[in-house]
């Protein structure tokens, strides 16, 4: 491991080249010994990591991993696939933080807007499923967008440092020139979140060749929530995808949408295990959110779940072998929302460019302006200049939990709905609720800000 000694990781960038070498062996030694040169590969990360926050995250990651027998099991079955981890770790520490984080720290400089790591696209609105409440549901169902113009997309993407790119849908894999678009950026990172049904062998090949690219399987607890919400025999083709990816070690997570009635099962230790088991390596958690398809407020989580679903997480974090992602409860790891290009925005498949996957408003298309253009959209500036929406990051979000935000961001920038009755969250029941919950969820968010923060949200705001 000396190579680590001999790289100069002291300089804002450092030649991709050393830095893929140092990776290669690292990767080497990792498969023979991955409880001794686990820490000596993060410790690599956070060197080359050009922003506090970065190391500070990366700090935290090897605290959790380090010494973790159940943790190391699964680092020991990701090595089986070196090529796919090799990808990704060069994607992420190399292309994306030591190259593309100074890359976007200039250019934010330079342009005067800001630059997020990520973004999220729908290649097509088409879907094989119609799911209830599904958020995507009330888009025009022929939208796509032509491979050329994702082409484009991630080709001026990487002009700004970024690497990193998330499909959803629709679902995904129905886009016939998907994994073509793919293999054409091979130093990128793609993740898609997908009904799983439509991952057949051919596919799943496809998937080791391209190996930068990995599903998240959306689920809804077993095969009887699952099947309610998404069709009878969703959950066993969902199942028989995983095996199918878990035997070519493909890496693959869960995206899990939390409702009132399913919050249990989902973080259950059964649950959690059994998904550990079946190969995820990730679950992507998403509290129902009332938009798209017959938005139905009773499904939302109560106050008391969510607080429940603060410590569940936090227990789940310490004793199972997955990375787990609670985005709306996650605020004091990324300090308070993330959308409106601050890390992320979306661009649904008519081009239209949303703040978020759950806030259906734009002003842009990116048909008629380049990415750089759209960063500096006063729809995102309005966005940004607002964040966080609370002192408290235990309410990060716009939509659920500052809604008048929401709405003055809209009035604010003339954006409009990009499908009918997307405007429902800003007016009539749909708002009085969302105000409502949103009060009373602050009150606990506040205790829980004081019993793990030592602060109230006054004095946070200090």
């Amino acid at each position: 491991m000396a190579i680590f000694d001999t790289v100069p990781f002291n300089t804002t960038r450092v030649k991709k080249v050393a830095a893929d070498l140092a990776l290669d062996q690292a990767l080497k030694y990792l498969s023979r010994d991955p409880e001794q040169n686990l820490p000596r590969i993060l410790d690599f990360a956070e060197r080359v990591a050009p922003e506090e926050g970065q190391k500070k995250n990366i700090r935290l990651l090897k605290a959790r991993m380090v010494g973790d027998e159940k943790i190391m099991a699964q680092i020991k079955r990701l090595v089986k696939n070196p090529r796919m981890l090799k990808n990704f770790l060069s994607i992420w520490v190399v292309n994306a933080m030591l190259l593309g984080g100074p890359q976007r720290n200039a250019l934010m400089k330079k342009l005067g807007i800001h630059i997020p790591s990520l973004i999220l696209v729908d290649p097509t609105s088409a879907c094989n499923l119609r799911c209830t409440g599904c958020w995507a549901g009330e888009y025009k169902q022929t939208d796509r967008l032509e491979p050329e113009l994702l082409d484009r997309l991630f080709n001026e993407a990487k002009e700004l440092g970024i690497y990193w790119i998330v499909f959803s849908g629709g679902e995904p894999f129905a886009y016939p020139e998907l994994l073509d678009v793919v293999a054409r950026h091979p130093d990128m990172g793609f993740m898609a979140y997908t009904n799983g049904t439509l991952i057949t062998d051919q596919v799943a090949d496809r998937l080791a060749e391209l190996a930068n690219f990995s599903p998240a399987f959306s689920l809804e607890g077993w095969r009887e929530e699952t099947d309610a919400r998404r069709g009878e025999g969703v959950f066993d083709k969902v199942m028989a995808a995983m095996d199918r990816l878990r035997e070519r070690s493909v890496y693959f997570g869960a995206s899990v949408t939390v409702t009132r009635n399913n919050i249990e099962t989902l973080f259950s230790d059964e649950y959690m295990d059994f998904l550990v088991d079946k190969g995820a390596t990730y679950v992507w958690s998403f509290h129902y959110i009332p938009i798209g398809r017959g938005p139905n407020l009773d499904m939302m989580i109560t106050p008391e779940q969510r607080a429940w679903l603060v410590k569940r997480v936090a227990e789940i974090r310490t004793t199972k072998p997955i990375l787990v992602a609670d985005f709306w409860n996650d605020g004091h790891f990324t300090g308070g929302c993330i959308a409106g290009g601050r890390m992320y925005f979306h661009i649904n498949a008519a081009g239209m460019v949303e703040p978020c996957a759950f806030v259906h408003f734009a002003t842009d298309n990116i048909r008629d302006k380049s990415l750089k253009e759209i960063l500096a959209s006063p729809l995102f500036a309005a966005y940004q200049k607002r964040q966080p929406f609370n002192q408290n990051h235990y309410a990060p979000c716009p939509i659920i939990d500052a809604p008048q935000a929401l709405r003055d961001i809209v009035k604010e920038t003339g954006a409009q709905p990009t499908h009918t009755g997307a405007e429902d969250v800003l007016t009539g029941i749909q708002a009085e609720f969302l105000d409502k919950r949103s009060r009373e969820w602050l009150q606990l968010a506040d205790q829980l800000e004081e019993r793990y923060f030592g602060q109230t949200r006054e004095q946070a705001g200090k």
